[in-house]
């Protein structure tokens, strides 16, 4: 009968390398499993390709890759407090078994399906509180408050518990994503390994110790593998409210029209519309960092990206900041090694994804703003306005009729 035997690690840890190093030596085993997939055991072991910059505008997606960023340097930042490297125990795993002719099974789900169910799984609110919760760590560890951590008490379960109880109060469909899913995933491919080798040694984070330990216990809970591998595709709840919030502008524009009160109104409603968006856009485009022409490109399509739900006016003024920064793919590697915001905002790259994050940010605001003030602006009563408005339209309708 085969044996697995699992060494939890934390993966910014000293000790957590020396301890692999002696599992390996005393174990013996025939295999060593490790939490990577191919391709971030490429990159610990060859170093990080680095995408195209025109891929990286292309996709759209970058809030995630500001979210990405964000959990690697809180990582990293706390391995620099250590003085290790993240990922060196799986490293120090991987060379201890070559040192010794032993096979290396990567057994991690791919990273790219890991984050994309991730990030689908969440939902907006569960968005917004792991942006504001990255963007805090990554100011306290920025300044400093990284000093001090005690990592191998991060191997305590009763720690491991309490930081995984309070991850899924704070996020429970990222937690199943980012937790449970690869519990169930790793315990799968360590049933595989166990059936063609008599000793595994399975080296993981701490964190899923306990998970993969039950799902080992007791095959049948294991859900199936399809399922833990295929790609989420959740309900566009975002393109709804922005199909949604043109509904209601063209709405409010057009009660507006019939309701009797003048085309001056009407242009004024129009005005402010333009004039919040665009104004609110170039604002935070200017507080990220970017170029004033990005600023003005922001505000002159914002009005119109506002009620496209397939544009956002940080999309436009990341494209012309990406044209006057020139960022080149070394930015990519020296983004990730960044040591402080400061070092960050002088990043060309990182310039033109905050502008992108932070126009949409202006974007959002001014939509928010101008249902907020538009009436108050007006010096109308909503209810009469819009009242007459829907009157006038449901006599012409009876009229044609």
């Amino acid at each position: 009968m085969s044996e697995i035997r699992l060494v939890g690690t934390a993966h910014v840890s000293s000790e957590s390398v020396d301890e692999v190093r002696r599992e390996v030596e005393a174990f013996a085993p025939d295999i060593v499993a490790v939490e990577l997939d191919p391709g971030r055991y490429h990159a610990l072991k060859y170093g990080v390709e680095e995408p195209e910059i025109a891929d990286i505008l292309k996709s759209g997606n970058l809030s995630q890759l500001l979210v990405q960023w964000a959990l690697g340097y809180v990582q990293r930042r706390i391995g620099m407090d250590v003085g290790v490297e993240p990922g060196a125990e799986m490293k120090a795993a991987c060379e201890a078994a070559e040192e010794r002719g032993i096979r290396v099974g990567l057994i991690d789900r791919d990273i790219r399906i890991t984050l994309q169910r991730f990030w689908s799984s969440m939902t907006i609110l569960e968005k917004l509180r792991m942006g504001g919760a990255l963007a805090l760590s990554v100011l306290q560890i920025g300044g400093g408050g990284g000093e001090g951590i005690d990592i191998e008490s991060l191997k305590q379960q009763d720690v491991i518990t309490a930081a995984l109880e309070e991850f899924r109060r704070f996020s429970p469909n990222g937690a199943r994503a980012l937790i449970d899913e690869r519990d169930a995933y790793l315990a799968h491919q360590l049933i595989v390994l166990s059936r063609s080798h008599e000793r595994v040694l399975a080296v993981i984070g701490a964190g899923h110790v306990a998970g993969i330990t039950r799902y080992l216990a007791d095959p049948s809970t294991l859900p199936p593998l399809e399922e833990l591998t295929r790609t989420v595709k959740p309900f566009p709840w975002l393109k709804v409210i922005e199909v949604g919030v043109a509904a209601v502008f063209v709405g409010i524009l057009t009660l507006i029209a019939f309701s009797g009160v003048g085309a001056g109104v009407l242009l004024w409603a129009l005005i402010y519309w333009v004039l919040l968006h665009g104004v609110l856009t170039a604002v935070f485009t200017l507080l990220a960092g970017g170029h004033p022409l990005s600023a003005l490109t922001g505000f002159a399509v914002s009005w119109l990206t506002a009620i496209h739900p397939l544009l956002a006016a940080g999309w436009f003024s990341a494209i012309v900041e990406a044209k006057i920064r020139k960022p080149r793919k070394g930015d990519v590697k020296r983004l990730l090694e960044a040591a402080d915001f400061a070092e960050l905002r002088r990043n060309p790259l990182f310039k033109v994804v905050f502008v992108a994050a932070l126009a949409n940010v202006g974007s959002t605001l001014g939509t928010v703003a101008y249902f907020a003030f538009l009436f108050p602006a007006l010096g109308i009563d909503p209810s009469v306005l819009l009242g007459q408005g829907a009157e006038n339209i449901w006599r012409l309708i009876a009229g044609a009729g």
